[in-house]
């Protein structure tokens, strides 16, 4: 964990807080940080669909995902 000191406008960051159910204003910020790194790999991994070939039939692939 990192300290620092930020300047943020309160507006933005009452909104922030409500919109994500957040109690304090440290929850919202880590709240909102970790939304926007989901929807970044989210939108990396959406990115790459279609571009890995899988040489699996869906029974193996079935069994794969048992084992792990």
């Amino acid at each position: 964990m990192v300290r620092m000191t930020v300047t943020i406008d309160e507006r933005v960051l009452a909104e922030a807080q409500k919109l994500l159910g957040a109690k304090t204003k440290r929850e919202a910020i880590q709240k909102a940080l970790q939304e926007v790194v989901r929807r970044a790999r989210r939108r990396a991994l959406i990115a790459h669909a279609g571009s890995v070939e899988l040489s699996l039939t869906q029974e193996e692939l079935r069994q794969w995902r048992e084992e792990r």
